[in-house]
């Protein structure tokens, strides 16, 4: 049984390293966008690159996080927490010296990696540490420094984009790692499930990441046709395909199809497709819009995005207590539909538009559809599952919202019009980002019709998440396993 008293020296240094290792991962998830426009012109990339620079992170986290956890398991929590955070500070070391824009998306691909091993270590460290009576608060103060992290994410990334540059954007994760790895190596205790066993599912984890990958390199390249497009197409459907067969034979699946037999659950991890493939696009694309458009600075811009992020810390809390009363269908069907609304309202936002009156109001109407339906949508994911599939059911829904969100940064500016140029010219940008937003209100208002004619509200029993604050935008918050499974 875990004894780490928080109160303790060492329990402070746990909280410390968990907090600095995951807030690695959560703030280049934030700052990349507003840096974009300063890569491009830096690295002469087009915005196929500039979606590549955000995707190829996307493809290999998404499509390597459920594994990562699996490994921790296997080998050592504290051991590939560690492998993780090295492997995400090299990497980072890459794309801050990266020549030109091939190796700055290779690097970013590796990037993704290490945060596959590091971004799950992070929780399971404190839950497999912390005596259970400190384990709550512990958890606690670990997501909410993180989302004070994911708050300040896009402040930070703009004061060093206009200061010393973007590619501190990226190096600033090394001195992270050389303070969070020696911390973890003297003050963590390792950790494991002995009951883990079986062969990992690597082949599965592969197909996953090449099917996300072949799909997403097919729209992308679209617009230009040709018949690489088409086999690329055509193989990442095959490979998703192949990846479903080998779920439903392999006896230790990444993702076994059986979860999904759970109505709820399937109904809830469609929600999350359309509201994260919403935010995704919107963010990767606001960014833009601020900047090419608008005619902010980098600053500006990661400034002008904190009003939503701020709001999901203060309120998430209260949202979930609002939930458990009322149930969770309520709140993932008005919460899209708010979130719907506050992107409508992003149309105002064009050349000489008003921060006060165009793009805060909008913000603030998005960050409160946030605010409203992420507690209530964890809640009824982990309920909607046995307690000892709770933590499992989490990061199936955590790598769908990543998958959702990198499918709509490739492919909203097809479906938008958006040229390879399109970011250098505002008057095209800016008429594509009002179809972009079309869209993606859209998506939000199928996923709020989804909530409202199958979710219903869990089980009294079932485990309630754990993460209560939450500032995350490209994901729901990743829940551990429940505690009686751990302890047994």
């Amino acid at each position: 049984m875990p004894d780490v008293r928080l109160a303790s020296p060492q329990g402070k240094w746990i909280l410390l390293t968990t907090v600095l290792g995951s807030s690695m991962a959560m703030l280049d998830s934030t700052v990349v966008n507003v840096a974009l426009p300063r890569i491009g012109r830096d690295l002469d990339a087009n915005l196929s690159a500039l979606q590549w620079t955000v995707n190829a992170y996307m493809v290999t986290l998404a499509g390597l996080i459920l594994l990562g956890g699996a490994l921790g398991d296997r080998f050592g929590r504290r051991k590939v927490f560690v492998v993780g955070v090295v492997w995400f500070a090299l990497a980072s070391l890459l794309c801050g010296i990266a020549p030109n824009a091939g190796v700055l998306i290779a690097a970013r691909a590796l990037q993704g990696v290490g945060g596959a091993l590091l971004t799950p270590g992070s929780l399971a460290l404190i839950q497999a540490s912390f005596h259970p009576d400190d384990r709550g608060r512990a958890v606690g103060l670990w997501s909410g420094f993180g989302g004070i992290g994911a708050a300040v994410g896009p402040f930070v990334g703009g004061w060093l984009v206009d200061g010393p540059g973007w590619r501190w954007v990226f190096l600033l994760n090394v001195p992270l790692a050389l303070v969070c790895v020696p911390v973890a190596l003297r003050h963590v205790p390792e950790s494991g499930d002995q009951r883990a066993h079986g062969r990992f599912d690597v082949l599965g984890a592969v197909l996953g990441a090449l099917a996300l990958a072949l799909v997403t390199y097919a729209l992308i390249e679209a617009g230009d046709g040709g018949l690489v497009v088409v086999v690329s197409a055509v193989a990442g459907l095959a490979a998703a395909v192949a990846f479903v067969v080998v779920e439903r034979r392999r006896p230790d699946p990444m993702m076994p199809p059986d979860i999904f037999a759970s109505r709820q659950f399937t109904a809830v991890n469609l929600v999350t497709l359309c509201v994260y493939a919403a935010l995704g696009g919107f963010f990767f694309l606001a960014a833009l819009q601020l900047q090419v458009v608008v005619g902010y600075s980098a600053l500006a811009a990661g400034t002008a995005l904190l009003p939503t992020t701020v709001l999901m810390l203060l309120l998430s809390a209260r949202s979930g207590e609002l939930a458990d009363r009322i149930g969770p269908r309520i709140p993932l069907t008005v919460g899209p539909l708010l979130c719907a609304v506050g992107m409508l309202m992003m149309l105002r936002v064009g050349p000489g538009a008003s921060y006060v009156a165009d793009v805060l109001p909008a913000l603030v109407v998005l960050g409160l559809g946030l605010v409203t339906l992420v507690a209530p949508l964890t809640a009824t994911v982990l309920g909607s599952v046995s307690v000892v599939r709770a933590g499992l059911a989490s990061g199936i829904n955590n790598a769908a919202a990543r998958a959702a969100g990198l499918m709509a940064v490739a492919a909203l500016p097809l479906l938008a019009g958006m040229g390879e140029e399109a970011y250098r010219e505002p008057a095209a940008f800016d008429t594509a980002f009002g179809k972009a937003m079309g869209w993606c209100a859209g998506a939000l208002v199928v996923g709020a019709v989804i909530a409202a004619a199958v979710v219903r509200r869990p089980p009294p029993d079932c485990k309630r998440p754990e993460c209560l604050r939450h500032g995350g935008v490209t994901a729901p918050p990743l829940e551990g396993e429940p505690v009686r499974k751990r302890l047994g």
